[in-house]
């Protein structure tokens, strides 16, 4: 069974800089896609970023793109989102997703894997 637990959110000012960290149990993380997506309050959950189970590639939210960075650590099983000149528009939850198949993709229904989510906060 997989589980992925996220961690590194927090409260930072405008033009700051976070890191957040997704670790997987129960499974390997290189056979898995993994992405990040985020939930404002009173929005909808929407996506931000998907890399594909090779690494080979990697689907940004264009607004995103520039400033959030994903990577993986293979030793550690972890992915991580580095996010950089944060912007209070920023605010929101942050999940990572895994999905089996080896293709990223932008569609939240197509992972199997969800963590719990970690909050990140971008004051002005």
């Amino acid at each position: 069974q997989v589980q992925l637990v996220e961690s590194g959110g927090g409260l930072v000012q405008e033009g700051g800089s976070l890191r957040l960290s997704c670790v997987m149990s129960g499974r390997t993380l290189s056979t898995y896609t993994m992405a990040w997506f985020r939930q404002a309050p009173g929005k909808e959950r929407e996506f931000v970023v998907s890399r594909g189970r090779s690494g080979g590639i990697t689907l940004y939210e264009d607004t995103l793109k520039g400033r959030f960075t994903i990577s993986r650590d293979y030793a550690k099983n972890t992915e991580y989102l580095q996010m950089n000149s944060l912007k209070p528009e920023d605010t929101a939850v942050y999940y990572c997703a895994a999905r089996g198949d080896r293709r990223p993709t932008r569609v939240e229904d197509e992972y199997d894997y969800w963590g719990q989510g970690t909050q990140v906060t971008v004051s002005s």
